[in-house]
């Protein structure tokens, strides 16, 4: 035991490794001892109640700490079951779905990767029990990324969602979040290169996020199905010479696993142009998807799409400020609820200044205690 009543590094590090075999329902039997003193120290739990529980909304809380756009961060959920629908996978499963994520055999992840995502993930309970955070105790946490906690000391590292903000003349909804993370809107809009080839699912991108979280089968018997890179592979087989695509054009497939939290729809906004190493985007262009997408809406009314959100297109690999992207949309956006009111518009950004670009407030960082 450390000077600040923390467990050693190493004993959990073991407790974690048996934890990965017999996976987060061995919680409910019994929380290790190293976890258990973690867990009540850090405030996750508050006696035996709810020392289970607790037990998991830290290591869930841990693991989003090491990051979804980082590979040990995605290893990490698909080695411990905290991806949605497979908490109760089989450890054969997990470990074979945290594989995946580095392209090796399990074999190889099991003697090389896997130690060290256990490691990291040791390391980040232990920071995570050593920030000071207010927490109140809740029912269990169902699987799928943890609910927000209330504003706190660490407030801006949690997603603000549904704040109250304007497109010109009209009302949107921002999110300061991962766009993944968002729930219940029928169309989310990705930013594509003009040869519809999505980002690789590892990288910090909208792109390279939503196929990443669009994958159906994390950990099955036999390939990951690609959802959204196939299908957009199929359309452009079908329709030989299309490419490159005009800047603007838009591509819409299913959402994949995204369904799972109510996404109806991926719109695929071709916007970066190839420039040496890198890519440019004309922000008139995003005028021309923003247009494209509630064309595309429209036509699919019919089934019930009502809702849809915007990135700041551009503004990543694009290589457009922040402020140019939240501009051109804004005006693309009034200009479309002028002529078409009867939309749900959402904005999303990782980033809380941005949010003011569309005069949404977000709430102050408050200083930690002892400041």
């Amino acid at each position: 035991m450390n000077p600040d009543g923390l467990p050693d590094r190493a004993d959990l590090e073991r407790e974690l490794r048996n934890l990965r075999r017999g996976g987060l329902p061995a919680l409910q039997s019994l929380v290790p001892r190293a976890l258990r003193a973690v867990t009540l120290h850090s405030g996750y739990a508050e006696g035996e109640d709810d020392l289970a529980d607790g037990a998991e909304r830290l290591i869930r809380a841990a693991a989003e700490r090491l990051g979804t756009d980082d590979l040990i961060g995605r290893a990490a959920q698909c080695t411990f079951g905290l991806l949605p629908g497979h908490r109760g996978d089989p450890a054969a499963d997990r470990r074979r779905a945290a594989a995946q994520v580095y392209g090796v055999s399990d074999e190889r992840f099991r003697h090389s990767q896997e130690r060290r995502v256990v490691e990291q993930l040791a390391g980040a309970i232990l920071a995570e029990a050593r920030e000071p955070t207010v927490r109140t105790p809740r029912p269990a946490v169902p699987p799928g990324p943890r609910p927000a906690r209330p504003a706190g000391p660490r407030a801006t590292a949690v997603p603000y969602t549904g704040l109250p903000g304007r497109a010109g003349g009209r009302p949107v909804t921002v999110h300061v979040s991962p766009i993944e993370l968002l729930r219940d809107i029928d169309v989310l809009v990705s930013s594509e290169n003009v040869h519809l080839e999505m980002s690789k699912s590892f990288r910090p991108t909208v792109s390279g996020a939503l196929r990443r979280s669009a994958v159906v089968g994390c950990a099955p018997e036999g390939p990951n199905t690609d959802v959204l890179a196939e299908e957009l592979a199929a359309w452009v087989r079908a329709r030989p010479g299309v490419l490159p695509l005009r800047p603007g054009t838009v591509v819409p497939t299913g959402p994949g696993a995204l369904a799972e939290r109510g996404v109806r729809r991926v719109y695929h906004a071709a916007l970066a142009i190839p420039d040496g190493l890198g890519y440019r985007v004309d922000p008139q262009s995003i005028a021309t998807a923003v247009a494209a997408c509630f064309a595309r809406a429209r036509q699919e009314r019919a089934v019930g799409l009502r809702s849809i959100c915007f990135p700041l297109l551009g503004a990543g690999r694009g290589g457009l400020d922040r402020r140019t992207s939240a501009e051109w949309l804004r005006w693309s956006i009034e200009d479309a609820l002028t002529a078409d009111p009867d939309w749900s518009v959402h904005i999303v950004t990782r980033y809380p200044e941005a949010a003011g670009y569309f005069d949404a407030e977000v709430p102050e960082k408050p200083e930690k205690p002892g400041a």
